[in-house]
């Protein structure tokens, strides 16, 4: 009880979920949004503003991780001094 439980990323799927949160998630959301304008597809404002929505929460996610992992490289900074 009481045991704090942090989830690691390893670099290489950090840097791709990144990857994906910051360059494709927002280019598969302009481009749906381009070409159903063009092409009539269905359902354009719903399918950007889900992208949207899961984007930010997955850079949310990111974010929180981005902090956790300084605050642990700062405390072990703390400690080798």
């Amino acid at each position: 009880a009481g045991k704090e439980r942090n989830m690691k990323l390893s670099d290489k799927v950090y840097d791709t979920l990144k990857w994906i949160v910051t360059i494709v998630l927002p280019a598969l959301s302009a481009l749906y949004w381009g070409l159903s304008g063009i092409w009539g597809w269905l359902y354009a404002e719903q399918v950007v503003g889900t992208v949207a929505v899961v984007t930010t929460f997955l850079g949310a996610l990111l974010g929180i991780s981005t902090a956790q992992y300084k605050r642990e490289c700062q405390s072990c900074e703390d400690e080798s001094v």
